[in-house]
Formats: structure tokens, C-alpha cells, sequence
């Protein structure tokens, strides 16, 4: 399970004295149990693997804008901090989808539901993510649904 592998990197790095990986590996395990924490009042909770990989993927989206705006702010220290975090929190995702990757998958879903233009995009998207969510980067495929609807 991935939650396990995360808390023997987190053990390791300690052993190993990585500083920098010891203190983001902390602070995934502290975003993962806040979502545990959440979804106890939830009347369903998904599966432990897909609820770690939505909490990763989230954290590597926030670690991409924050780079983003520090470097437009000037701050390039901020910015090789957040980096290096994105570094270690992409370790442990499953890998992605390639690009050709994923408009073959996109191409499938099109053939399949019928659609043929932007008022399609939704349901485009909705089946692209239950399919292929743990592996792909919606905000990319985002894009590419919207070219191969075009």
C-alpha cells in the first residue's frame, strides 16, 4: 500500500538524516491523516490507495502554482524550496500517463460516448477521470480534451 511505503521513506530518511526529504515526507503523512480526519463523517470513503493519490496530487498541484507565483514574485529561494518538495511528493505517484498516452485514451472515451463538440467536454472529462484519474494530470488533460473537441 502506499501509505505504507510513505512511512518507510519517512523512517528512512530519518536513519539516513535528509533533512529536507524527512520534513515533507512528514508533512504528506500530516495532509493524509488531516483527510482521514475528514472523511470520518463521510458516508463512504474510497479506496486507501486513491485517497493517498488524490491528497499527493493536490499537494503537487499546490507545489506547481506556489513555484509558479514565486518565481513571478521575484523569489527564486521560495521558489527551489517548493521544488524540491514537488521533487519528493512526485516519488511516490504512481506514473503518468504519456502524452500520446493519454490522447489515445481520450480518442477511446470520444468513440465511445459520442462526442462531437465542447458541450461534450464534461462528460469527456468525468470519464477520462474515473478511468485514468490516479495517473494523469487533469489540468493537462484538460487541454487536450478541449483540442480534440475542437
Amino acid at each position: 500500500m502506499l501509505r505504507d511505503s510513505i512511512k518507510a521513506a519517512q523512517i528512512s530518511a530519518m536513519k539516513a538524516g535528509e533533512k529536507q526529504r524527512l520534513a515533507t515526507v512528514r508533512l504528506i503523512l500530516a495532509k493524509i491523516k488531516d483527510r482521514d480526519i475528514e472523511l470520518r463523517t463521510a458516508a463512504t470513503t474510497p479506496d486507501d490507495d486513491a485517497l493517498v493519490i488524490d491528497v499527493l496530487q493536490k499537494m503537487v498541484k499546490q507545489r506547481r502554482e506556489s513555484i509558479t507565483l514565486f518565481e513571478q514574485g521575484g523569489r527564486p529561494e521560495k521558489a527551489a524550496d517548493e521544488q524540491a518538495e514537488l521533487e519528493v511528493i512526485e516519488t511516490f505517484l504512481p506514473t503518468q500517463l504519456s502524452e500520446e498516452e493519454t490522447m489515445a485514451a481520450i480518442e477511446a472515451i470520444k468513440a465511445e460516448t459520442g462526442a462531437a463538440g465542447m458541450k461534450d467536454m464534461g462528460k469527456v472529462m468525468a470519464e477520462l477521470k474515473a478511468r485514468h484519474g490516479t495517473v494523469l494530470d487533469m489540468t493537462k488533460a484538460s487541454g487536450w480534451v478541449k483540442a480534440a473537441l475542437a
